[in-house]
């Protein structure tokens, strides 16, 4: 009988699903947004949400509990100083998953799962920038020296 047993398996090993279910957390709370299947967003989503309310009580016992889950420092350290007390007046429903339809290869469908209340932050892409760019960022730094 399967009575009471909600967690989704998505056809992997517990530890594999162990290690999926930490990068999703880590890459969420790095991004504030992350683009993946249904699937791993609802699974994903009851592992963000226990972790953000440990992040909200911000103790040590808690940051020990949250770096059982996700092994990124950094991100622990941003989560518990930035994230956490964003949703200090929030009871629960800290994340949000958007449906986008099917993906192209194999038909799975895909979604954004999101932090709420961060839906306008977005991480700048390190990598090259376009002519117009370019040239933008060029006539704003020679305003700048030709006001000096």
């Amino acid at each position: 009988m399967r009575h009471r047993k909600t967690i989704i398996k998505l056809n992997r090993t517990a530890s594999h699903r162990n290690a999926l279910m930490s990068n999703l957390a880590t890459q969420l709370f790095e991004h504030k947004k992350i683009l993946t299947t249904k699937a791993k967003a609802k699974a994903a989503g009851p592992v963000v949400e226990r972790l953000i309310t440990f992040a909200k009580k911000g103790d040590l016992a808690s940051r020990r509990q949250v770096l059982k889950t996700m092994r990124d420092k950094v991100v622990v350290k941003q989560l518990f100083d930035e994230i956490a007390p964003t949703f200090e007046n929030r009871s629960g429903g800290y994340t949000r998953i958007i449906k986008l339809g099917q993906r192209q290869g194999d038909g799975a469908e895909m979604a954004f799962l999101e932090l709420v209340g961060f839906e306008g932050v977005r991480k700048e892409k390190k990598g090259k920038e376009s002519k117009k760019q370019k040239k933008a960022r060029e006539k704003e730094t020679e305003e700048v020296e030709t006001e000096d």
